[in-house]
């Protein structure tokens, strides 16, 4: 248990740290302040402040963010009249940071009750200094001025000329696209690292090598050596296709078109329904043979092509949603991960990295789902902005990602209860 948990912290952080540094990076590169870069979501455990962003790693293992000024998501704690606050004033005569936490005290810092702020234009705030309610006293913010929040986590101040919405679109676009892209990257790097391990790139070929005892397959008449190259008339190049046809008709006549000594046959097949993870799917008993070429070319090519393999199955698996209906167990959250990694660390090391691989291309295509809340969701906004010729209301773009966060969080709900149902009951 001990060395799933480690390896899957690593997994996690290793995901979650790649995807938010392309946010992070080319935010940077667009002018836009990055307020704070957080591991995991919920209470904070540590916080470290370096070059104006806060590196934050927080409790729960369910993602991590990058959080940018002034987009929709990054909400500041506001200054309502009536706030106790302390200002620490710096040598020029401006407020350097503000404390709107009980939890940490400013040196020498000017006790003050907020009766109005500006952070972000003419960057002021006023209120009743050392309770004497006598007077308001003004002082003026330092552009680069920190806020103490209320759960102690010290961020930089956001003035307009650093928000998200001064980049220009096609650098928050590419802001927004950076994290799916460098989950990418990760998968195209770890299918090659993975196929130097291997000492070659093994393929999966649509060549049988061999039927299991009392199988569909068996029976049928299907023997070592034939090549499946048709189902239903419909032609085959990848066994995984195949498979997938297979599973999808548990119980319904096949006709399966084979290649044997040079000669073409068909055959019918009954595949036989099997439950699997709570799912019902078809099986016959094929064993598939593979090849391996352990050329340099095929080690490193092995990235792109590893990638794009198990890219095609998401989009396949994506695509059986669509026409047989969604199903929860289609689907799978932290638990189900936390399984597969738990099974991964029991096989070695090279199947952790497969798992890191084949978990960072999902990572990637889930999230450029144009889902509000979701990068691919504020690319999608990106777009109307550009069609429009202006951006949206913030408040608007405020209610929309709101909303998609909401069903984010009912959906993370419905699958982590499903899959602790398929786990442990």
């Amino acid at each position: 248990m001990i060395v799933t948990i480690i390896t899957f912290i690593i997994v996690f952080g290793i995901l979650v740290i790649v995807h938010e540094f392309g946010h992070f990076f080319f935010a940077k590169r667009a002018g836009i302040l990055v307020r704070e870069f957080s591991v995991g979501m919920g209470p904070k455990i540590v916080a470290m402040r370096r070059h104006a962003t806060t590196y934050t790693l927080r409790l729960l293992p369910i993602g991590g963010y990058v959080r940018m000024a002034g987009v929709a998501d990054d909400e500041d704690e506001e200054l309502k009249p009536g706030t106790p606050v302390s200002l620490q004033i710096g040598a020029d005569g401006l407020v350097h940071s503000i404390n709107a936490s009980k939890k940490t005290t400013l040196f020498n810092g000017i006790p003050m009750s907020v009766t109005a702020t500006d952070l972000e234009k003419e960057l002021w705030i006023e209120g009743y200094e050392n309770g004497d309610e006598t007077a308001v006293k003004r002082y003026q913010v330092q552009h680069d001025a920190t806020i103490v929040e209320h759960d102690g986590t010290e961020v930089q101040i956001a003035p307009v000329d650093v928000q998200f919405q001064s980049a220009k679109l096609w650098q928050r676009m590419l802001t927004n696209f950076a994290g799916p892209m460098n989950n990418f990257i990760l998968a195209i790097i770890t299918f090659a690292i993975l196929a130097f391990m291997q000492g070659g790139v093994t393929t999966v070929t649509t060549h049988v090598a061999g039927t299991t005892a009392h199988s569909v397959a068996r029976q049928a008449g299907i023997q070592k050596n034939d090549q499946i190259v048709a189902v239903n008339g419909k032609k085959m190049t990848d066994a995984q296709s195949i498979s997938l046809l297979i599973q999808d008709n548990p119980n319904k006549r096949l006709q399966l078109t084979l290649k044997r000594a040079g000669k073409t046959q068909t055959i019918a097949v009954k595949p036989a329904a099997k439950k699997v993870a709570g799912n019902r799917v078809g099986q016959i008993g094929v064993k598939w043979a593979t090849v391996t070429d352990t050329s340099l070319g095929a080690k490193l090519g092995y990235g792109v092509t590893g990638a794009w393999n198990i890219t095609k199955q998401i989009f396949q698996v994506l695509g059986h949603m669509v026409t047989h209906g969604f199903s929860l167990n289609d689907l799978g959250g932290p638990v189900a991960i936390f399984a597969t990694t738990s099974q991964a660390a029991k096989s070695g090391v090279r199947q952790v990295i497969y798992l890191l691989a084949v978990l960072s291309i999902n990572l990637g295509i889930v999230n450029l789902l144009p889902i509000p809340a979701l990068d691919g969701g504020k690319i999608l906004l990106n777009i109307v902005e550009g069609i429009r010729g202006k951006p949206l209301r913030l408040e608007t773009e405020s209610v929309i990602t709101l909303i998609g966060f909401g069903l984010l969080m009912l959906l993370m709900v419905l699958v982590t209860w499903n899959d602790i149902q398929r786990y442990f009951f």
